[in-house]
């Protein structure tokens, strides 16, 4: 069942009719999966492993794929973890390489987080991270990250490049936001709807049990609001979902809190899900940024929840609020059977690849098929909600609120 280097996918299956878009048109994107001929010798291979970034479930079951992979289909016997990310790859940090083995990985695949540790940052000191990768003469490096991990994958495949070293940079695309673009479904997101979805149900029967109880829980998404919007299609019980794609007025006739006040009186309780990103406009802007470059964001969540008692004081009705923020206990969760098999086929296909010789590639998924995506192609934009999207439109279906929240519409 080898798949051979000419066998494609195409990335537009849309068509309309009376229009006849030729097949080269619609973009292709070549097929994962094991190749008849291999570039290394595995004998003589050094395989390395990082996970950068933040946690996400599925990092122990991405590690434990990679390393049986190698193992037992391939006979790599020199597999190196590397700690905390891109700092295990730099010197001064003198973090120990960890050796890799089945017995050692046999059973990390039923624990959250990720035995190698994680952090942010190192985008800046690539060169060190290239020097100790020729030093090492490592010549595979599997990069589990999101999209800023993996722009650090795509310049040390460049400086590997330049430098002539035969050394294969394969990604696999970690980002529990479900944000990278040329990517079906990230790994981790399955895992933290189901999670939330649970949280949810909680803070319903909170709001639902009293007096004018109203429920405001704060989950993931800097840019992309689809955990959010998926956990309210997973649960009937959510009434408002705010996130960063979709503006909203809190004051004013079309304003949330009128909303909100009018919910109140006809059922008594309300559930509001926001996502981490959302409402960014309506907080003061901050010029700082974290370790990986992302602006920091205010926080929404507290906001909301101050803002909404401020204004029911000051209207004079009594409310209960309950603010729930599970966003850690649902990144260290470890992944679902969902999110398991699905990283279980990432990691052996991203040894498929490097195997084979590909680099500066992430394993991805479209169209239920596993494929190679260029890294710059990947991280080129972010996967956000369409508000025209069908999808959008299901979850305002399904929560019942406005499908616009702005005092100025149109």
């Amino acid at each position: 069942d080898y798949v051979r280097d000419d066998d494609y996918i195409l990335y537009d299956i849309t068509a309309k009719g009376g229009k006849n878009i030729p097949w080269n048109k619609r973009g292709l994107i070549e097929r994962a999966g094991p190749r008849e001929m291999i570039y290394f010798d595995p004998s003589k291979v050094h395989a390395g492993i990082v996970t950068c970034g933040g946690l996400c479930p599925g990092l122990n079951v991405v590690i434990r794929a990679i390393v049986m992979s190698l193992w037992y289909h391939y006979g790599v016997r020199r597999i190196s973890g590397f700690k905390f990310g891109f700092r295990g790859l730099m010197p001064q940090y003198r973090l120990p390489e960890i050796e890799l083995t089945p017995d050692l990985v046999a059973n990390i695949h039923n624990d959250g987080g990720t035995m190698l540790g994680s952090s942010r940052g190192g985008g800046d000191r690539l060169v060190e991270v290239a020097d100790s990768i020729e030093r090492m003469n490592v010549r595979i490096l599997f990069v589990i990250g999101g999209d800023g991990s993996q722009r650090g994958a795509h310049e040390i495949a460049r400086l590997m490049k330049e430098r002539r070293q035969k050394v294969a940079i394969v990604g696999i695309p970690k980002t529990i936001d479900n944000d990278l673009a040329f990517i079906q479904r990230s790994f981790g997101f399955d895992t933290a709807v189901s999670e939330a979805v649970d949280a949810v149900s909680g803070a319903h029967v909170e709001a639902h049990d009293a007096v004018n109880g109203v429920a405001v829980v704060k989950l993931m998404g800097r840019e992309s609001g689809f955990i959010a919007a998926a956990t309210a299609l997973g649960t009937s019980d959510v009434n408002y979902v705010l996130v960063p794609e979709v503006p909203f007025d809190l004051e004013g006739e079309h304003g949330l809190l009128t909303h909100l006040k009018k919910r109140l009186a006809a059922r008594n309780h309300a559930v509001i899900v926001v996502a981490e990103g959302a409402g960014q406009d309506l907080l003061p802007q901050s010029t700082t940024t974290d370790a990986s470059g992302n602006k920091k964001l205010g926080d929404i969540g507290i906001f909301l929840k101050d803002t909404i008692k401020s204004y029911f004081k000051k209207e004079g009705m009594e409310i209960n609020l309950k603010y729930i923020d599970p966003s850690y206990l649902i990144r260290s969760t470890k992944a679902n059977p969902n999110d398991a098999i699905y990283c279980t086929r990432l990691g052996a296909n991203a040894v498929h690849a490097a195997m084979a010789g590909k680099t500066d590639m992430i394993v991805s998924l479209i169209h239920d098929h596993y494929v190679h995506v260029p890294i710059d192609l990947a991280v080129s934009r972010r996967n956000r909600i369409d508000p025209e999207s069908s999808f959008w439109r299901n979850v305002i279906e399904a929560t019942g609120q406005p499908a616009l929240m702005k005092n100025q519409q149109g």
